[in-house]
């Protein structure tokens, strides 16, 4: 629809307005006193004009009548003089009138409404999107927007920064080569080796966590020998729970505070007996709520019992060994936050074997005191290599191992040997005897003053 300038409009409403009123008429007589027909013609004029308007039809059926009563009571007997008829009446409002202010005010409401604002030279702005807004009450006011940003399709995400050891990986190489003869105590008498391969599946199950319970603070010979006793005895819940404390002490002595670890059994042998039939949990959560049993132990028995891999056994040798290596982004206190921390980048393939590999290298190479770093692999790139360690002494009957009479020794022929007795006895000169009766000789001292 074309858009027509306002200002337009409003000149053609005025002239249009002056043209037909007789309000605005003052140099030709629009009424006389003899005019009937002279209203008549008024009257065609007027319904001429109206009908090419064409709004406002209804209100000038009802003011035409008026308009003719007005007329017909004016006296015709005296025509009105010309000054007299270029006067104009004042009252003498039309239904045009009301027609033209109606169109002039519908013009300026829809020139309000406009979203083309013109310039005064008559050159029209383009429309911009700010200006196309409808206008609020609370338009002054700042609206707190919330900024959102589209996910590109084609670019992949950002990934966080993940830290890992230097050199873990060479040093994991090491202590598989390391632990290659599998001679360590854990490999014999561990937890995977104390239980009866010939019992049920789930008394089976039982024995794994009765040996890991017994296990803590205690060496791996004095678990499985323990283990043995009980297996003998009977090593099932409802077996623990019909023997007598004293009889159990005696059973799993001398392992660790063993006085504890009969309470422990007796009220985890309860609740298994009551909630599992004499099985064990198949989660952590329900393995930490055992009496006794902690995070470590729970791992451990979800890998070796279930063969579900849940998380890192952490025991004293791999907290001791993921410090000194360096395996830890910050070192820590205890083995539950190295198993977070070892969780944090560890690849999850090596969580089962990782206890393992550690607690036998713990028990023969990066022992608790005196590590034998100098028979290490990783003593070139672990950081704490060196500190506390001394040579490896080697055995006494060894080859390597020093003579106690003497510093040092030299390698001789057969028949060089009497030379070299010989030669050493004019080197070193021999002690005079002193006979124990000779007084002490007092060491004077000069004093210099």
């Amino acid at each position: 629809m074309p858009q027509v300038h306002w200002k337009t409009n409003f000149c053609y409403v005025v002239r249009t307005l002056t043209m037909t009123s007789p309000y605005f008429m003052q140099s030709r007589p629009v009424i006389t006193r003899s005019g009937d027909q002279n209203a008549a013609s008024l009257r065609s004029k007027l319904t001429t004009r109206r009908r090419n308007q064409g709004p406002g039809s209804s209100v000038e059926v009802k003011v035409e009548p008026e308009e003719a009563r007005i007329s017909e009571q004016r006296p015709s007997s005296a025509p009105l003089s010309t000054a007299e008829a270029r006067q104009p009446q004042p009252h003498l409002l039309t239904c045009s009138h009301v027609v033209c202010f109606l169109y002039v005010f519908l013009c300026w409401v829809r020139y309000s409404k406009s979203s083309l604002p013109c310039a005064h030279s008559g050159a029209c702005h383009p429309k911009t999107e700010t200006d196309a807004l409808p206008l609020s009450s609370h338009s002054r006011r700042r609206k707190q927007l919330k900024v959102e940003y589209d996910e590109d399709e084609g670019v992949p995400p950002v990934k966080t920064e993940h830290w890992e050891p230097p050199d873990w990986k060479k040093q994991l190489g090491y202590i598989r080569e390391m632990r290659s003869s599998r001679d360590a105590p854990v490999d014999n008498m561990g937890a995977e080796k104390c239980y009866d391969s010939d019992a049920t599946a789930h008394v089976r199950r039982f024995q794994v966590l009765v040996s890991l319970m017994l296990s803590s603070q205690t060496k791996d010979q004095v678990t499985a020998a323990a283990m043995k006793r009980l297996r003998a005895h009977g090593c099932t819940a409802e077996s623990i729970l019909n023997t007598d404390d004293e009889a159990l002490g005696k059973l799993i002595y001398p392992v660790g505070f063993w006085r504890t670890k009969v309470k422990y059994l007796k009220l985890t042998s309860a609740i298994l007996q009551k909630e599992f039939g004499g099985d064990i949990p198949d989660s952590v959560q329900g393995l930490v709520r055992l009496t006794g049993v902690g995070p470590k132990m729970a791992h451990l028995a979800m890998d070796i019992a279930w063969d579900q891999v849940s998380g890192i056994g952490v025991d004293t040798h791999v907290h001791r060994i993921s410090n000194r290596l360096g395996w830890l982004k910050k070192p820590t206190t205890s083995p539950e936050q190295t198993r977070k921390a070892l969780e944090e980048w560890l690849p999850r393939e090596l969580w089962s074997e990782i206890n393992w590999l550690l607690v036998g290298f713990g028990q023969q190479v990066c022992l608790p005191v005196r590590p034998l770093c100098s028979v290490c692999l990783n003593q070139h790139s672990c950081p704490s290599a060196h500190k506390s360690s001394p040579t490896k002494r080697p055995k006494a009957a060894s080859p390597c191992s020093p003579d106690p009479t003497s510093a040092s020794t030299v390698k001789t022929e057969p028949g060089q040997e009497s030379d070299v007795k010989h030669e050493r006895l004019k080197k070193e000169p021999l002690p005079t005897p002193v006979s124990p009766n000779a007084p002490k000789r007092k060491i004077k001292t000069k004093v210099k003053y």
